[in-house]
């Protein structure tokens, strides 16, 4: 018999010795210099030591598996599945959209609830006999800001409730393996922070040159040899990677063909996100992380949503000298960078003064999460500030929805009208309200207003609807601006203090 200790799935060992029993501290992964956050406070009540694995709830048991994961960063779990309880899947359940459309098997969330218990047992039946079977995505396409079509995979309410458990189990470990700077599809981690964190790490460091870099077709892209690979590095357990295959190969189906999955993952699927983040985990960020460690001589800062990352350089021959790197190192797990998306700009604090010398145009800007980055200075102070505004692109693209929307709704009730603008202005408010922003968010309400007033024009052709008479009758009802948001640093101060 080998003397090298079986690892279970809570993360305990066994060899012959019963292993102490450490309080339950969980905790954050390790984040940038620029961005230091606390570790939370966690569950701290002891589990008892005389339940087997198969009986432990499920909010104990993987607060175990989360504490061993940060206490071991080599450790392989070799048995996760009996976390994956009615419980768990009941809670799964409840967390999809519930106006969502149905994916191939044409069930809707409230039809697979009306029966709710017998299903999930039968699922969890299945599921642990190993004869749970995953279903084609169904491929949808959906318009880009950019006039091009994004393919979405769908997939069946059944998938969707087992991938979002799986998933909640293998985000109890690798959130105590993703680094700092990656932000995307992360829980307690949403756009704005890595908004906040780009604008304090080229403000705070001495960044001169920022790299704005795009995978072409990333989800389409991943091997899945190198995923089941990644996925091994802390998975034992064949049963949880033989799910992760079934999804894998399970292939679309569209216009009532199907289609075999020999590369990628559907974009638009519960477990996709996790999956990306494990697959740029590995392929992306240790590696970036350890050529700033060992490479670099100046300043590197790196935030990464998904598949968009924006880096800033110090010194500009570092910048193409990773940039050259990373296309052989991405090459390595079958990506590639956009080539038109993917550029190096001078920005900063000396880029307007530099570039005004070379007798050159104001310094480029750059996109990232919705938001068009500018270099410019405080008006009060003259120090330097990036401003921030919607880009224009998906604004366009906003309003052409608005306005498609209206002449379908063209013989409804004003009264719903007014609903659904309340509501879709406040939407966009919620997101695009950052400070700076004032004026986009002014012309995106005006023309809301504009293509709401000619509706109602053409919905009588005696209207006597002028645009004074309409602003104070009507438009006083649609929510005026607002910045909902505060200033990057103060917020990024109170997410990460010092």
């Amino acid at each position: 018999m080998s003397d090298k200790p079986h690892v279970y799935g809570d993360g305990e060992s066994y060899s012959g010795v019963v292993p102490a029993k450490h309080p339950n501290k969980g905790g954050r992964p390790p984040t940038e210099g620029v961005e230091e956050r606390p570790l939370t406070k966690e569950n701290m009540e002891q589990p008892n030591p005389c339940r087997t694995p198969s009986r432990e709830s499920g909010p104990t048991g993987l607060d175990r598996v989360r504490r061993a994961a940060k206490e071991d960063r080599k450790l392989r779990f070799t048995a996760l599945l009996h976390h994956v309880t009615i419980d768990l899947l009941r809670d799964s359940y409840d967390s999809l959209k519930k106006r969502a459309a149905p994916g191939v098997d044409g069930v809707t969330w409230e039809e697979y609830g009306r029966d709710l218990e017998a299903r999930l047992s039968d699922l969890h039946r299945r599921i642990h006999r190993g004869v749970y079977r995953a279903q084609p995505s169904r491929r949808v396409w959906i318009p880009k800001a950019d006039g091009r079509q994004r393919p979405l995979g769908i997939a069946a309410l059944e998938d969707k409730v087992v991938q979002h458990a799986v998933g909640t189990v293998l985000n109890h470990i690798w959130e105590e393996d993703f680094l700092g700077f990656s932000y995307g599809f992360r829980p307690g981690r949403s756009q704005h922070n890595a908004l906040d964190a780009l604008y304090v790490g080229i403000t705070r460091k001495k960044v001169n040159w920022v790299l704005d870099l795009d995978i072409r077709a990333f989800f389409d892209r991943i091997e899945h040899s190198w995923m089941v690979k990644f996925v091994e590095h802390r998975i034992g357990d064949r049963r949880i990677v033989r799910l992760i295959q079934k999804w894998l190969k399970a292939g679309v189906m569209e216009q009532g063909r199907w289609i075999e999955t020999e590369a990628g993952t559907p974009q638009g699927s519960v477990i996709s996100p996790i999956l990306a983040n494990l697959y740029l985990h590995y392929a992306l960020d240790l590696w970036v992380a350890q050529w700033r460690r060992k490479q670099a001589r100046g300043d590197v800062i790196i935030v990464r949503y998904a598949d968009d990352a924006v880096l800033g350089f110090q010194y500009r021959d570092e910048a193409q000298r990773f940039l050259e790197q990373l296309r052989d190192r991405l090459g390595k797990f079958g990506l590639e960078l956009h080539p038109e998306k993917t550029r190096l700009i001078e920005f900063g604090r000396y880029a307007a003064k530099r570039r005004k010398e070379h007798g050159e145009r104001r310094p480029e800007t750059f996109n990232f999460l919705g938001f068009t980055h500018i270099c410019g200075t405080n008006q009060g102070t003259g120090y330097f500030v990036i401003h921030r505004k919607t880009m224009g692109k998906r604004m366009a693209a906003k309003l052409q929805e608005v306005r498609a929307k209206l002449r379908q709704r063209l013989h409804e009730s004003p009264a719903d009208t007014i609903k659904w603008l309340q509501s879709l202005v406040r939407g966009y408010f919620q997101y695009h309200a950052i400070p700076g922003n004032e004026v986009r968010l002014r012309a995106f309400r005006h023309d809301v207003l504009r293509l709401w007033m000619r509706q109602l024009r053409r919905r009588s052709q005696r209207s006597r609807w002028t645009w004074e008479r309409f602003l104070e009758r009507l438009g006083v009802l649609i929510p005026e601006v607002q910045i909902l948001h505060p200033y990057p640093s103060v917020r990024f101060a109170a997410t990460h203090p010092r």
